[in-house]
């Protein structure tokens, strides 16, 4: 009987690394993309860049999910669910990223979008699903935020609370906020449909409350400058960023937990210092490296508990 309880540890322990393995890849791509939008930027105002990667994702999407289930159907009761979660995970905080970096310092967004998350996501869990957050979890979320702390504010720029800044603090904060009841929204309809179904139909939802921010937007594209590099960073976000990241965060969420796998999101500006190093000549410092292997340490420290059984209510 021990042996076959130590086996099926072993199993779970391997069964979740890979899940771990699919939200550190996730958050690479996320990251990576901080540099890889620029690109895009300079050509497409920023209202029109986010509604073309996801409006374009919106047919691989649903023939995706044609090929693999049958069917892309769900219950008229739960559109409603589905609509709510497309205007705030995709809609609102789409926007009030743009807002947070225009109203704030570089820095300021990125500490308070990324680091606050994981903690508000552990806090509301148990409104949306019977998972426990551990002593384990706790802490090597606590060593991870530090790294992550290291890494943002151990750049050229450092963290400014001045007065001018604190309605784009204010945003950037609600951002974490909304994010981790966006993320743990979807877990109890994963419940009852698959990964892929959720994540299609919220971003169906939530192309279409994005559209009207574009109309007067459009006119302003010079279609001419239009380069291979500029579509590039467009197929990279709606295939990478959005179609395959959204699915597979999703995916390994509803199997490690909504709380602890936000914790992951802490590799998001591990990635982007170093996409702004290879992409953009922009230095990295020896505490940005530091942060960095604290983040691995705290993380690591997560994924070897054992798996707990994880129900959305």
């Amino acid at each position: 009987m021990c042996s076959l309880l130590e086996r099926m540890d072993g199993e779970n322990m391997t069964s979740n690394m890979f899940y771990y393995l699919g939200l550190i890849l996730v958050s690479i791509i996320w990251g990576i993309n901080f540099g890889v939008s620029r690109w895009a930027m300079d050509v497409f105002p920023a209202e029109v860049f986010v509604f073309l990667r996801f409006g374009l994702a919106l047919p691989v999407l649903f023939l995706f999910l044609k090929w693999t289930e049958g069917s892309v159907r769900v219950e008229k009761r739960d559109l409603v669910k589905l609509a709510v979660i497309g205007l705030i995970g995709v809609t609102a905080l789409e926007i009030m990223v743009m807002y947070s970096i225009k109203y704030t310092t570089l820095a300021n967004a990125s500490l308070l979008n990324v680091a606050p998350w994981p903690i508000f996501a552990a806090l509301f869990a148990p409104l949306f699903t019977r998972e426990k957050i551990s002593f384990r979890v706790a802490v090597g979320g606590f060593i991870a935020l530090v790294g992550v702390t290291l890494i943002i504010l151990g750049g050229k720029d450092g963290f400014d609370l001045s007065s001018k800044y604190m309605i784009g603090n204010y945003i950037a904060l609600a951002i974490s906020l909304i994010g981790a009841l966006f993320n743990l929204a979807c877990m109890p309809l994963m419940k009852k449909y698959s990964p892929l179904r959720v994540t299609t139909w919220y971003v169906l939802f939530g192309s279409l409350f994005l559209f009207p921010f574009t109309v007067d937007k459009w006119s302003s594209i010079q279609w001419g400058n239009l380069s291979i590099v500029t579509w590039g960073a467009v197929a990279y976000n709606v295939f990478l960023c959005t179609v395959a990241a959204f699915v597979v965060w999703n995916i390994c969420m509803k199997q490690v937990g909504a709380a602890k796998a936000n914790f992951f999101r802490y590799f998001v500006p591990a990635a982007a210092a170093v996409a702004g190093a290879l992409f953009f000549n922009e230095s990295i410092w020896i505490t940005q490296i530091i942060g960095g292997l604290v983040i691995v340490l705290g993380l690591v420290w997560i994924g070897t508990e054992r798996k707990q059984q994880i129900s959305p209510i």
